[in-house]
């Protein structure tokens, strides 16, 4: 995924200066992707666990994002969700490239022709089918999985990694994948932040 700056719509209205907006107060953060990185095994279809929410993806559920190999080595990328207010599918393709060495999780995606976004594998586990992912700044954050669903101790080790590097987690949504209910906090994600912080009642 969602680094990508996913589900952009069409570059017009609304969209573009959401974009043109937070391109304008983005700063890039120093982050360590994951090495050794085998694109072979990262390809296929990942679910959207949780997320930081972006004004991409307001309102969008049921996110997923499949990846496979174009002509020329670079990699496509199909992000679709749901809108749980419009009641309408969504999809956005676009190209993925890296930006070194191929066997290190530092890529960057683009929507929108020449303009390009990072796209970092913070961690994997070693059969590939979870994924923390983060975008050009502390704004974009996901967590991935091959199914709808991520084990727990999966979930802690990703916030865990994701507040080490100055992410603030207590702001992710869950992302449910039904294609009508609203996200919320109320899952796993949810219940392993309460952990994580514990709140006095």
């Amino acid at each position: 995924m969602k680094a990508r700056t996913f589900f952009a719509g069409i570059l017009a209205g609304a969209g573009l200066a959401c974009y043109l907006y937070q391109k304008s107060r983005a700063h890039k953060v120093a982050l360590d992707p994951v090495h050794p990185f085998d694109p072979e095994k990262y390809l296929g279809k990942w679910y959207e666990i949780a997320r930081l929410d972006n004004c991409f993806e307001r309102h969008l559920n049921n996110t997923t994002a499949h990846y496979s190999i174009n002509s020329n080595g670079t990699i496509r990328v199909v992000n679709k969700g749901y809108n749980y207010i419009t009641h309408e599918h969504k999809q956005s393709v676009g190209t993925a490239r890296f930006t070194g060495p191929r066997d290190t999780g530092a890529l960057e995606v683009s929507f929108w022709g020449p303009f390009y976004s990072d796209y970092t594998v913070l961690a994997l586990d070693k059969h590939y089918k979870y994924a923390l992912i983060a975008g050009k700044n502390r704004d974009y954050l996901w967590l991935l999985s091959r199914e709808t669903t991520m084990p727990d101790k999966v979930v802690t080790q990703f916030l865990e990694i994701a507040h080490d590097a100055g992410y603030d987690i207590e702001k992710l949504i869950t992302v449910e994948h039904d294609h009508v209910t609203e996200q919320g906090r109320e899952s796993v994600v949810g219940k392993t932040l309460q952990q994580l912080f514990p709140r006095n009642s």
